[in-house]
Order: C-alpha cells, then sequence, then structure tokens
C-alpha cells in the first residue's frame, strides 16, 4: 500500500491531536443540554474517525450509524444520493451529531441534514474531519472541522479508494497513476 502513497499530509500523531481538540469542543457544546445525544456516524468513512472521537467525549450519547452514496467507485461525487443503511434509532426530539470523514460538494450532508430535519430532531450539527469548502455545490453549515484540506485525493484513516487504504494509520495523497 506505502508504494501507492504520494505523501503524507497529517501524520497518526497530528489527526490524533485534532481528534482530541473536537472532541474536546464537542463536549463543552453539548455538556448541559436538555435532550438526548444522538452521534451519527456516516459509514464507511467515518467509522475510525467516530471511533477515536467518542472516546474523548465524556458526555452521555448514543452512536448510530448511516450508509449513503454518492461515489460509487469514482473519484467524483455524481451528485445522487442513495441512503444504503439507515438508522436504527429515532431521532425525534434528540440532538444529532453528524459525523463525517471528508466534505467536498456539500450533497451529500445537504441531503442528510434534510432528511433528518424531516424525522424531527431537535437540532443537527455537523463534525468533519476534512473540509475542502471551495468545492462546495451547496451551502452546508459545518459546526466542528479538524482540517481544511486541499483538492487532493486522500487517502488513510478510514478513507478509501476503491475500498483500500482505510487502514492506514496517516492520511496521504494518493499517486494520481494508482486512480486515474
Amino acid at each position: 500500500m506505502e508504494k501507492d502513497i504520494q505523501e503524507i499530509m497529517f501524520s497518526e500523531e497530528e489527526i490524533q491531536k485534532k481528534v482530541e481538540e473536537l472532541g474536546k469542543s464537542i463536549e463543552k457544546h453539548y455538556k448541559n443540554r436538555e435532550k438526548d445525544l444522538v452521534v451519527i456516524g456516516i459509514l464507511k468513512g467515518a467509522n475510525v474517525f467516530l471511533g477515536d472521537l467518542v472516546r474523548k467525549m465524556n458526555i452521555p450519547l448514543y452512536i448510530d450509524f448511516m450508509a449513503v452514496s454518492s461515489y460509487g467507485q469514482s473519484t467524483e461525487s455524481s451528485g445522487v444520493v442513495k441512503i444504503v443503511k439507515d438508522l436504527d434509532m429515532e431521532v425525534e426530539n434528540k440532538d444529532v451529531l453528524i459525523v463525517e470523514d471528508i466534505i467536498d460538494t456539500g450533497l451529500t450532508l445537504h441531503y442528510l441534514t434534510e432528511n433528518l430535519g424531516t424525522r424531527k430532531a431537535n437540532s443537527i450539527k455537523i463534525v468533519t474531519l476534512l473540509n475542502k469548502e471551495y468545492r462546495r455545490k451547496v451551502e452546508i453549515p459545518v459546526d466542528f472541522v479538524g482540517f481544511e484540506i486541499p483538492d487532493e485525493f486522500i487517502v488513510g484513516y478510514g478513507i478509501d479508494y476503491a475500498e483500500k487504504y482505510r487502514n492506514l494509520p496517516y492520511i496521504a495523497t494518493l499517486k494520481r497513476e494508482v486512480y486515474q
């Protein structure tokens, strides 16, 4: 796998430091709430981030997952969002925190926030480890951001290309010849 890596963008240590910062900010935000908090991980990419993040938050919470698809085997979002796995729990009258690995066009999260809003969630906030704000096609408020990143194709720490590289402990750019 390492032969396919162009450059390490964020080391394992840098990621863990940022995850701890995000966890403490989120904990502070939700510390005195009256509603239940449901942390929703967007599969498969946010799984690693969510696992590390919730261990940095010393507050009561529930964890659930959704799987959505807008990429397939491509490196570009198709713009068509499909729910592949829905929530197991109800979010009505609960605070929701969506955990995403990377936000690019915003189309997926725009769809999800509207969808969860129709389910009468009390509040919906978003945390992302990686943000490509300049690539937005729709305006989406992101409440907690780890790193702003350039328009590079990246892998590692849960993020894949064609279902590979998720298990890398760092985030790195992938050599162009691997995905073109």
